[in-house]
């Protein structure tokens, strides 16, 4: 079993810049692709970022591309979120997710653990 706590969100004027983190505890946070998903109010869950166990691996959807940096540290089991140039609408609450097959994916129903999100409110 894998638990996952995010952490970092808040509200933030439009241009400006957050980090996102998340939290693993368990011991196979390192062989665990890793990914961030949001979903807005009203809309779906969307992929954000992607990340394989090593670091060496990244995707990123493409309306954050660019702006958004996804990482990782493994001696920390610790996931991070970097956001620059914030939209009103990178508004969301920012999940992360693990997938024990440790391969990268978009998809978020390839993933087998969720934190339970936080919220990024990014004002116009």
């Amino acid at each position: 079993q894998v638990q996952l706590v995010e952490s970092g969100g808040g509200l933030v004027q439009a241009g400006g810049s957050l980090r996102l983190s998340c939290a693993a505890n368990g011991r196979t946070f390192s062989s665990s692709a890793m990914g961030w998903f949001r979903q807005a109010p009203g809309k779906e869950r969307e992929f954000v970022a992607t990340i394989s166990p090593s670091g060496g691996n990244t995707y990123y959807a493409n309306s954050v591309k660019g702006r958004f940096t996804i990482s990782r540290d493994n001696a920390k089991n610790t996931l991070y979120l970097e956001m620059t140039s914030l939209k009103p609408e990178d508004t969301a609450v920012y999940y992360c997710a693990a997938r024990s097959r440790g391969i990268r994916s978009s998809r978020g129903d390839e993933y087998d653990y969720w934190g339970q999100g936080t919220q990024v409110t990014v004002s116009s």
